[in-house]
């Protein structure tokens, strides 16, 4: 469902590229576009929650986001944070690879700065659900890096390196700010992918329906990315374990945060359950064997058979064995 919103307050521009982002995924991927409003929503709240034009802007982008999660019920990628991260986490590493691939190849373009950015901007509404860990904070940066580095060669007229420029240190070459967003010239990256974004010419479907000249590779079986050269960076990508993140609640009067459902992962465990085999399983391994079907059904939303075959093994060995791979 598209969201009828009010014009974005300038209080608000720094939200602007995830709702274009959530809007552009209307129509193709309904739990990214709430999750990146949700984000976009939460990040609004820090910035400007007093202003007319915020609280008018930010209560209708909730008012969205109510409606939405009523009518996508039955979705469990919206109503249940694990598998909505689940979702988004997949959806960003396609992208990731996809960017890293082609970029790696020299194939460079504005699909391939898109995928970069966009990939970027996921792994931050990644963060609704926790702390980030190392390997996606390096790849996060590095995907942002790359969008600024690539976008401005090209700009310029000037053909970009693929890959990791440098064995040691942190890419940036002043690409990026302290948050670790691109700001080559000012706001002139923002601004003119901005423009981009809403080209068809270069926009994006789901990866199992895709568009000319992109296909976005199925994650790779073990959930870990190892690039395939030296040298290394970006560092191996391997799914974290959120932590809950804290409700922004306003202090003026007016409710601007949705209400969420609290989701136990472990289901009700605490002290530990035993598996057929008399296997004595604690409440971290009955998590993670719950992540681990969870990532199955998410692969199989992207009919990515092996992937989910593989996720399904090592439940089914954790919960018969207690080990995990």
């Amino acid at each position: 469902m598209s969201a009828q919103l009010p014009p974005c307050p300038a209080s608000l521009k720094a939200i602007q590229h995830y709702l274009k982002t959530a809007a552009e995924h209307d129509g193709r991927d309904q739990v990214v576009s709430y999750w990146c409003r949700l984000y976009a929503l939460q990040t609004g709240l820090k910035i400007d929650r007093k202003s007319d034009d915020s609280k008018s802007f930010l209560v209708g982008l909730m008012d969205w986001l109510e409606t939405q999660k009523k009518a996508q019920a039955d979705n469990e990628a919206i109503t249940h944070e694990l598998a909505a991260q689940a979702h988004i986490e997949n959806y960003a590493l396609k992208l990731f690879l996809y960017a890293d691939s082609q970029d790696r190849a020299a194939n460079f373009g504005k699909n391939v700065v898109k995928a970069f950015y966009t990939a970027g901007m996921l792994f931050d509404v990644l963060t609704t659900f926790g702390e980030l860990s190392e390997e996606v904070v390096q790849n996060r940066k590095y995907a942002k890096w790359k969008a600024a580095y690539i976008h401005n060669c090209l700009k310029n007229g000037e053909t970009p390196l693929p890959g990791p420029l440098t064995e040691e240190g942190e890419p940036h070459d002043g690409l990026l700010n302290e948050e670790g967003n691109p700001t080559p010239g000012g706001s002139a990256f923002q601004e003119d992918y901005g423009e981009a974004a809403g080209n068809t010419e270069f926009g994006f479907v789901q990866p199992q329906k895709p568009a000319a000249g992109f296909e976005a590779p199925s994650p790779p079986a073990s959930n870990t990315y190892v690039p395939p050269t030296t040298p290394s960076y970006p560092g191996g990508f391997i799914p974290y374990h959120p932590s809950p993140s804290a409700a922004v609640t306003p202090n003026d009067g007016i409710n601007l945060q949705p209400s969420f459902e609290n989701y136990n992962p472990t289901g009700g465990v605490s002290g530990g359950s035993s598996s057929e085999g008399g296997v004595k399983l604690d409440a971290a391994q009955v998590t993670k064997a719950q992540k681990y079907c969870k990532w199955a059904g998410s692969a199989l939303n992207y009919d990515d058979i092996s992937t989910a075959i593989t996720n399904l093994q090592k439940a089914l060995r954790l919960l018969q064995t207690g080990q995990d791979d």
